[in-house]
């Protein structure tokens, strides 16, 4: 099934998932700028323009783009006890026909983090993948030493399955990764923690 014009709208226990609107842009530049810090070693490097108006207007017109085709689901987690803005996610890279596969990439603010909030949205999602989108496989790349990141995937049940040399650019290089991947079907035993 494609993603549809429809809403997307995911409910957890603590959480609400939804798509960025407008409306939250002083929530989210906020939360962006007072986490910099503990943001930046993980993450593509930042444009000149990354926290300003015009480019969350032009990331919000991406969401809802890219959500109506049905090739990405960008998704903002709201704590549903008072609506704060606590992160975000994307099953972005959506392949149908044989691959019926995405990828997921996340952040969550440091205050947030360690709570077990990324761990729900991340399953959340991913039962919302394999039940309400038919696909196969989920994918998630993470630097080696992310530590934070490799432990929230191995415990929302992915999977270690190698390393990609020079994946993706982080804070202005190319950086090496670890791969995991989440399969609808997975009789693979639990991953090792700490491979690699």
């Amino acid at each position: 099934m494609l993603l549809s014009r429809r809403k997307i709208r995911i409910e957890t226990e603590r959480l609400t998932l939804r798509p960025p609107i407008h409306s939250d842009f002083r929530d989210w530049a906020a939360l962006r700028s007072e986490n910099a810090d503990f943001l930046i070693p993980w993450e593509p490097a930042w444009s000149a323009d990354h926290l300003t108006r015009k480019s969350f207007t032009n990331r919000v017109y991406w969401a809802q783009r890219s959500i109506s085709n049905g090739n990405a689901m960008p998704l903002f987690l709201t704590r549903r006890q008072d609506d704060m803005l606590l992160g975000a996610i994307t099953l972005d890279n959506i392949r149908r026909g044989p691959a019926q596969s995405g990828t997921l990439g996340y952040w969550i603010a440091a205050p947030f983090a360690r709570q077990g909030y990324m761990r729900e949205t991340i399953e959340a999602v991913v039962h919302h993948a394999f039940a309400q989108m038919d696909l196969s496989r989920i994918e998630a790349a993470c630097l080696p030493d992310n530590v934070a990141s490799r432990g929230v995937l191995e415990k929302a049940g992915f999977k270690y399955e190698g390393v990609a040399q020079s994946y993706l650019q982080i804070n202005g290089r190319w950086r090496t990764h670890v791969l995991y991947a989440s399969l609808r079907n997975d009789r693979r035993g639990r991953t090792m923690v700490g491979q690699a």
